[in-house]
């Protein structure tokens, strides 16, 4: 798999006009090479993947994670390079790019300090961008991807099910949060025991848990805090990143009340928020633009005296935003195998209610990955 990705990407480049590119974004690598590390960048450790058009590849890393990237790296060559020793992740660039004449690199992705150094090695005029490229490559999920979402899939609606028994009055934020992790490392184990053989895969999910509760509902990306709820509040649940399975990630998003609904004006709020979902739903398929999804969803938002609301989705793989968005002045045609996350919202200065879930668009429609009921009355618990 990771293979057939390299070689078509350097097709791509060689079409392009491209001699060499260079990839420093954490999920283009993974997605090339097999490669991955939960630390770079964040300990001043660059890694950055060579690409020819053609010929050998080479992953400059860390010596650090050198074993790791034997193990996993599907490449031509590794560079290990150590704090402080010669030049560092330096030593190979020069020898890398000395002959190209047209250099791609990743502008939105590139480390300050990489980026400083390949100004200062190769005249502006040779750079231009990969990240068209990728992001193209990319839009389109494999079938081994597809079982990867569906997956990601059953993990989101364990955690959002174990999330919404956890919540009640007189319970911490905080407890939900646990409850929710623990669930969705519990079906990650199962599904990697069963499925992969990749034994250096955490099922473990490490980001930290967007709710809100009570009047922070408006806060729309609110950590789980300490604050204790109560009978009557609004809780909203989100997904987004923290369902990261085999790397993949979903959007999945949950709007309930705990027992009774006691400020009567935001059921209507939240009702107008599925209906907007339903909207964009009814107009996802095949062959129509991002922003017309877009469209359908505003109508009924703006219809009913709401605001224009944020984009109504997105692309969604290895990294929490990929393309398409779902949004004014996106015109990407949806193609069946893009993968999804697509909402309804409404949000007011008291109020905020959201709902949203992740889809594989299918030849004739779309496919739902993540499942959780919205009707009002299974959204008071």
């Amino acid at each position: 798999m990771f293979e057939d990705r390299l070689s078509r990407f350097q097709r791509r480049l060689f079409d392009a006009g491209i001699d060499v590119a260079l990839i420093t974004d954490d999920d283009n690598v993974y997605y090339l090479t097999g490669y991955y590390d939960y630390l770079h960048m964040e300990f001043g450790r660059p890694t950055i993947l060579v690409v020819p058009k053609d010929g050998e590849t080479l992953l400059i890393t860390p010596m650090i994670d050198f074993n790791s990237a034997t193990y996993a790296a599907r490449v031509g060559r590794i560079a290990p390079w150590n704090d402080g020793m010669e030049d560092e992740w330096r030593q190979e660039l020069p020898g890398a790019v000395k002959m190209a004449g047209k250099i791609a690199i990743e502008p939105d992705h590139m480390p300050p300090s990489v980026r400083i150094y390949v100004d200062d090695l190769v005249e502006r005029s040779k750079i231009t961008t990969a990240s068209p490229i990728l992001n193209k490559m990319r839009m389109i999920k494999s079938v081994e991807e597809l079982q990867l979402v569906r997956h990601a899939g059953e993990v989101a609606t364990a955690m959002m099910q174990a999330g919404k028994d956890a919540i009640g009055d007189g319970v911490a934020e905080f407890e939900v949060a646990i409850a929710t992790s623990q669930s969705g490392t519990r079906k990650a184990a199962e599904l990697l025991a069963a499925h992969y053989q990749d034994g250096d895969m955490s099922p473990n999910t490490h980001f930290l848990q967007i709710m809100a509760s009570g009047k922070d509902v408006v806060k729309t990306h609110h950590r789980a805090s300490t604050r204790i709820m109560k009978r009557g509040e609004p809780v909203f649940l989100c997904f987004c990143g923290m369902t990261n399975f085999h790397r993949y990630k979903l959007g999945f998003d949950r709007s309930f009340w705990i027992g009774e609904i006691a400020e009567k004006p935001q059921q209507a709020i939240y009702e107008v928020a599925v209906a907007s979902q339903k909207a964009a739903l009814d107009e996802l398929r095949p062959g129509v633009t991002a922003e017309s999804i877009h469209a359908a969803y505003s109508e009924v938002i703006q219809g009913a005296g709401y605001e224009y609301p944020f984009r109504c989705g997105r692309g969604t793989g290895l990294s929490f935003l990929e393309v398409p968005q779902l949004v004014t002045g996106d015109t990407t045609i949806i193609q069946p195998g893009m993968v999804l996350a697509v909402d309804g919202s409404v949000s007011v200065d008291t109020y905020r209610a959201q709902v949203g879930d992740s889809f594989i668009i299918t030849e004739d429609g779309w496919e739902p990955l993540t499942h959780h009921p919205k009707s009002v009355e299974e959204v008071i618990i």
